[in-house]
């Protein structure tokens, strides 16, 4: 007999605040306005005590929660796009108000790139792995729409409350385009470089993790970028790689490469979560032997260092065509 239990510093969902939200709009009960104030006011007190100057009036902090949570969640999801994390269904009952990663039902770490990637066979494209900056907007829409209510009778701060929500897509394009530079290593973001670079990813089978580790070695020579590919590539595809990457150094000063390549190794893991490496580990853990989880605890607490040559030859490697479609290690139904 066991019993599995999820941890997080909060379970306060944006779908709670919903459910307030929708009881005082019908007036579902005398108290229900109030019910909503307190769901609101415990939010702050539980999540965003330290960040909220609370000598502000209610409406102010409100007004100062819908700029925190703004900037907590576009972090959080640039953070997941950044290292390959897809939340397979980021709905807003799955989106802590807190904004950290909450949800372990059906997600999982892209590996064979696809910008459409979705670890939930129900998912389709609305949580795919790049529209999820998409679905953090739909939720944050929702925690605004809940809260607006509480604002209705002072105007300046519903002005303001309302101008954060309407700056939501900017600041996440920018939080996105900065977070894809530093990946790349450039100071700036550079759309016409990025988007040759992603129809190649496509077009070619690229492990996601390992192509960028091996990237930040800055290389000169599609070659070295091959331990990546999950198949051969044509002679005319590997002129478009050589192409890429000297369009890429060349935006790279040359007396400074050192440096951007160590910069590069901390914003690119080399260790990322696959599941195909993390179901034999809880196979053995049922037989009583815990050796596989904690080797792999061990090796995924220190995702962005270079570690022995035996754990990189047993974790840094490409996904077995075996577990392409298996499932409950490629895809997962969204009880799984």
């Amino acid at each position: 007999m066991a019993i599995s239990t999820r941890v997080a510093p909060s379970f306060l969902r944006v779908g709670q605040l919903e459910l307030f939200a929708r009881r005082a709009r019908s007036n579902a009960h005398p108290k229900a306005l109030e019910e909503l104030s307190m769901i609101a006011s415990h939010l702050i007190e539980r999540e965003y005590k330290s960040d909220i100057n609370q000598s502000l009036g209610f409406a102010g902090q409100l007004v100062e929660l819908a700029k925190l949570f703004r900037q907590r969640l576009i972090s959080l999801v640039a953070n997941w796009l950044r290292v390959g994390y897809c939340q397979g269904n980021f709905n807003s009952d799955n989106c802590a108000a807190g904004g950290f990663t909450l949800d372990y039902g059906p997600f999982g770490f892209c590996e064979n790139f696809d910008p459409w990637f979705q670890p939930w066979t129900g998912g389709g494209k609305k949580f795919s792995f790049f529209n999820q900056p998409i679905a953090a907007e739909a939720n944050y829409y929702m925690f605004w729409k809940a809260v607006r209510p509480l604002l209705a009778l002072d105007t300046e701060a519903l002005e303001d409350f309302d101008q954060v929500r309407e700056g939501f897509a900017e600041a996440m394009q920018k939080q996105v385009q900065k977070m894809w530079a530093a990946k790349l290593g450039l100071t700036e973001f550079n759309p016409e470089l990025f988007k040759k670079l992603m129809q190649l990813m496509t077009h070619d089978d690229v492990d996601y993790t390992i192509f960028f580790r091996e990237l930040s070695h800055i290389p000169d020579d599609v070659s070295a970028l091959k331990k990546s590919f999950y198949g051969k590539t044509s002679q005319q595809l590997d002129e478009q790689w050589q192409s890429w990457l000297k369009s890429w150094r060349g935006f790279l000063p040359d007396d400074n490469l050192a440096e951007i390549s160590t910069n590069m190794k901390q914003t690119n893991p080399k260790y990322t979560w696959r599941e195909w490496l993390i179901v034999p580990a809880y196979q053995q853990a049922m037989q009583g032997d815990y050796t596989l989880v904690k080797e792999l605890q061990e090796v995924l607490s220190h995702p962005y260092d270079e570690q022995s040559q035996e754990i990189e030859d047993k974790y840094y490697r490409l996904k077995p065509k075996a577990f392409f479609d298996t499932g409950g290690v490629s895809h997962y139904s969204c009880s799984s």
